[in-house]
């Protein structure tokens, strides 16, 4: 489920409303900065990151066929997270500046929900 979790806001965004579909377009980028956030947040609080990369491993697989039973080696993706440590006052900085563009996203931002608001009334 993990690995198609990034279609799962494409797939929200496709029920809403027209209304609640203009806000979450001009919201979007206001989201990211959000999630990046939180995830700064998490470092600073664990006093380390994760980093996630893909290793590929060789393992036997079931490649029966025909009623004969075979096993034969396959080529496995898995994703595997370990931490790595961050500058923690690099992360703080990080962190400030993601609040202050926060801060500006969402003034920008209260013009265009008005308009999607006027656009598109309930």
């Amino acid at each position: 489920m993990r690995k198609y979790s990034f279609l799962m806001p494409l797939l929200l965004i496709g029920c809403g409303t027209p209304q609640e579909r203009c806000i979450a377009s001009v919201t979007r980028d206001m989201r990211v900065v959000d999630r990046l956030i939180v995830e700064v947040e998490g470092n600073l609080k664990r006093g380390y990151a994760f980093e996630e990369k893909e290793v590929i491993r060789t393992r036997f697989v079931d490649c029966s066929a025909g009623g004969v039973a075979q096993m034969c080696l396959d080529d496995v993706t898995t994703t595997e997270r370990s931490a790595v440590a961050v500058d923690l006052v690099a992360e703080a900085a990080k962190l400030a500046s993601l609040k202050a563009k926060r801060a500006a996203q969402a003034t920008e931002a209260a013009a265009a929900i008005s308009s999607c608001r006027a656009e598109f009334p309930k």
